[in-house]
């Protein structure tokens, strides 16, 4: 009883000074997220703000690298509202470059640093941006563009090759003054005006541009202030894309507002983290979940437990992982959040309880209520709506879509995409009212009595076998614990006559897999119908730039062996075992010849 009460005491501290910091955070404010940074930079400027690759960047330095930046921009003709692109790997100048950008009312947009061809000439073009600002490792990239790109679009290159019609940017940069441009260039601008475009990952489909404002920026910026208790002492070990709002908003903000540094990798590498963590003191980190999986299936690390990190967040731990990752590597402190990019609905599991992506205790229940959970129809992917034609809550302990109400109102604020269709798809009308309107997240979660709230699947990732719905996300947390895997994509994939979708995952391995003693294994965790049908062993698992599964390109091979390359097993209906799936094989299961 009393380490529940100790615990809401810290849950609510935590989300009251949280709040507290976000009070001036409204639509007419003209405080912007660059006055935001400047107010650091004067307060700490000889502090460290980005070590990188064995240099040091200042926040005087990277102040002054804005300013030329912001100059330049005017030099180029460049307004308020204009859009610039970003598209450059992790580096020392990268957020600099944007805060300059900012300083005169100029959008950034952030690009996937891998993107190449009709991706990449859509997220210049969808955003309309003139210039496009790129690193050392985007010359194939941009060369790539081709006939893709339409209208008169001009390359700079920092640090790449100045060829054609590609410019030097550090030498049209260098030349301008270091000093801020005058504050009134900006007067105009509002935190309700737009600050930068950051992408879907594009696990499906091409990228959406969504649309931050501001204001949207400040709070991602602000939101692990508190809950991670940062102060200019600590350095925050960044190996996730900058492009990504998690790494390039909520990480920066909070290293950058409190006068800590950020310790900057290009990429993120399971080998090279604890001897750059010690050497360089870290003292927090941000991670995505699948970065603390490959940590864990690392063999042991010397200087594993010889780190000084203390607190870190991110979203994606999976519950198998959690646990034998603060363990193993004794972090006594991680917040695990919930939230997308574009959406309004976000919550933190403060205290650190395993597996929960967020918490409101009940007794602060009644100013949730902006955030619903309702039920789903896995076959229609729509909420269920009762005989009034109204969304139905999820009671308590079960699964519901999580909602979003959209207003006005700060927090419940919903800016889009940068194309109406993408924007549209994503809002719910006359949820619970005639003309209310609210924010599909696509994702499906449980709230408990005790105020914890878990992330289950992703809409469209739980599929329906033999009556029962399967959730990818559960089937993927017990798989990957079976001996010998070490990643488990799991996706539901259509068999020609049978109604539904059969199991099936794409794993890869750390040893050998005992297929013998698989299905054996997983049965006595998972009900029969959950049990994946057929797996895919691949070399390496295929991830977004921010180490999401892809699921796409899987689900189109589906299990035929004349198409896919990697080795493909099939779970025997009556020796209830894998076994290798052979062509002769596939056509039986097509022709009928087993039965599900």
């Amino acid at each position: 009883m009393f380490s529940e009460l100790r615990s809401n005491i810290r849950v609510i501290n935590s989300l009251r000074q949280t709040v507290k910091l976000m009070d001036d955070i409204t639509p007419d404010s003209k405080n912007l997220v660059c006055d935001d940074l400047e107010t650091s930079v004067d307060r700490y400027r000889a502090n460290v703000a980005v070590r990188f690759e064995g240099e040091i960047t200042t926040y005087g330095e990277m102040d002054v690298l804005a300013n030329r930046v912001a100059h330049w921009a005017l030099e180029l003709g460049l307004e308020r509202g204009d859009t610039v692109a970003l598209f450059m790997e992790n580096r020392a100048e990268y957020v600099a470059i944007w805060y300059g950008f900012m300083k005169v009312g100029v959008v950034t947009a952030l690009i996937n640093s891998n993107l190449t061809d009709k991706s990449l000439a859509h997220c210049i073009s969808v955003v309309g941006a003139q210039h496009v600002i790129t690193g050392r490792r985007q010359d194939a990239a941009t060369a790539s563009l081709g006939d893709h790109l339409e209208g008169d679009v001009q390359i700079w290159t920092l640090g790449g090759d100045v060829t054609g019609d590609v410019k030097d940017f550090t030498a049209a940069v260098s030349p301008h003054a270091g000093n801020r441009p005058s504050r009134s260039i900006r007067d105009r601008t509002k935190a309700s005006d737009l600050a930068l475009y950051i992408y879907t990952s594009g696990t499906t489909g091409l990228p959406k541009a969504a649309r931050l404002t501001h204001m949207r920026v400040q709070a991602m910026m602000r939101g692990f202030l508190k809950i991670c208790r940062f102060t200019p002492r600590d350095r925050l070990y960044l190996t996730l894309p900058l492009y990504h709002s998690t790494g390039g908003t909520c990480g920066v903000g909070l290293a950058l507002l409190t006068g800590a540094s950020i310790i900057l990798r290009e990429k993120f590498s399971a080998s090279a983290f604890w001897d750059e963590a010690v050497a360089e003191g870290a003292t927090g980190f941000v991670y995505i979940g699948e970065l603390c999986r490959y940590l864990v299936n690392q063999p042991p690390h010397p200087l594993e437990r010889q780190h000084k990190i203390r607190t870190g967040f991110g979203n994606g731990l999976r519950p198998d992982v959690w646990e034998r990752f603060v363990d193993r590597f004794q972090i006594p402190h991680l917040a695990e959040f919930y939230g997308s990019t574009e959406g309004n609905v976000t919550m933190c599991n403060v205290d650190g309880k395993i597996g929960a992506c967020g918490v409101v205790p009940p007794i602060l229940e009644g100013k949730f209520r902006h955030v619903r959970f309702v039920k789903f129809d896995v076959e229609t992917e729509q909420p269920v709506r009762d005989v009034e034609g109204f969304c139905v809550e999820a009671p308590l302990g079960e699964v519901g879509e999580a909602i979003g109400r959209i207003s006005t109102e700060t927090r419940e604020r919903f800016e889009g995409y940068s194309d109406k269709y993408s924007t549209e798809k994503k809002i719910l009308r006359d949820a619970f009212a005639q003309g209310d309107v609210w924010f599909r997240t696509g994702d499906l979660m449980r709230r408990e009595a005790d105020g914890y709230i878990y992330f289950v699947d992703r809409v469209g990732d739980t599929f329906r076998w033999k009556a029962e719905n399967v959730s990818t996300n559960e089937v993927s947390e017990i798989l990957s614990g079976a001996p010998g895997v070490a990643t488990a994509n799991v996706y539901g994939t259509a068999i020609p006559g049978m109604d539904g979708k059969a199991g099936m995952a794409a794993i890869t391995t750390h040893g050998e897999i005992d297929f013998e003693t698989l299905h054996a294994w997983l049965a006595e965790r998972l009900p029969k119908y959950a049990i994946p049908l057929f797996l895919r062993l691949q070399t390496e698992a295929e991830t977004t730039g921010t180490f999401k599964f892809r699921k796409v390109e899987l689900v189109k091979d589906g299990f035929d062996p004349s198409i896919v390359t990697d080795p493909l097993w099939f779970a025997h209906p009556e020796r209830q075992a894998y076994e290798p799936l052979t062509q002769d094989v596939y056509e039986t299961i097509l022709a009928g010849g087993y039965k599900f």
